[in-house]
């Protein structure tokens, strides 16, 4: 067996890890559901699911001892990572859903809870029209706007620099991520059919021709 695993999915028990691995598997990529250490620093890449309550999933993460692990294989090590809905929202700073709870601090901003009313109902539920705004590794040969399938009710807010779509719910909503090696999307691709798959397969795709810049920088030095 090779000493290297394509991407780990991250098992930290609030994950919607069924639908995502049919999907992979569908795809017929290499994965493993992992949270244990070796098989993350192994992984080429990462993909962290999540549905649930924020505050719930950084205690998990904690408890598996997972915080700084994660830190350290996408920050310094520059190991590409995807977070899927509740699992992008970790990647911010911090979020005020049911007090003030820090996250990853992988991406800088915070998450906050949606605005509603009588017309604009939240938790923002169902399909989606997603507007790529810069040339994401995410969205390659995609339609113009994308459709892909929502649940939540609380969303980033961050740079608009990092942003790399968008979507409308009452108002402007990020639906997805992009600085350097690090993704996030809001909606679920595992549940949004064929541009769900075709998403996968973008970010299998990129991490087939990633390499990280320190090793650019080790190399040419």
């Amino acid at each position: 067996m090779s000493s290297q695993i394509d991407v780990v999915v991250i098992d930290y028990g609030v994950g919607n890890i069924l639908s995502i691995t049919n999907a992979l598997t569908t795809l017929g990529y290499d994965f493993v559901v992992s949270n244990k250490k070796e098989d993350i620093t192994r992984a080429q890449a990462l993909i962290l699911p999540g549905v649930g309550a924020f505050n719930e999933a950084m205690q998990n993460l904690q408890q598996l001892n997972l915080i700084e692990l994660l830190r350290e294989e996408v920050l310094l090590k520059e190991k590409p990572l995807l977070g899927i809905c509740l699992g992008m929202q970790v990647l911010a700073e911090e979020s005020e859903e049911n007090g003030i709870h820090r996250g990853l601090g992988l991406i800088p901003g915070r998450v906050i809870k949606l605005e509603g009313d009588d017309v604009v109902r939240i938790p923002h539920v169902g399909w989606n029209d997603v507007v790529a705004w810069k040339n994401s590794p995410l969205f390659l040969n995609m339609e113009r706007s994308p459709h892909f399938y929502f649940d939540h009710s609380y969303h980033f807010i961050c740079d608009r620099t990092i942003v790399a779509g968008t979507t409308l719910h009452g108002q402007e909503i990020v639906a997805a991520v992009q600085k350097g090696n690090i993704f996030g999307v809001q909606f679920h691709p595992e549940k949004s059919q064929n541009n769900g798959l075709r998403l996968y397969r973008n970010f299998f795709n990129y991490i087939k021709n990633y390499h990280p810049q320190h090793v650019k920088e080790t190399n040419h030095s």
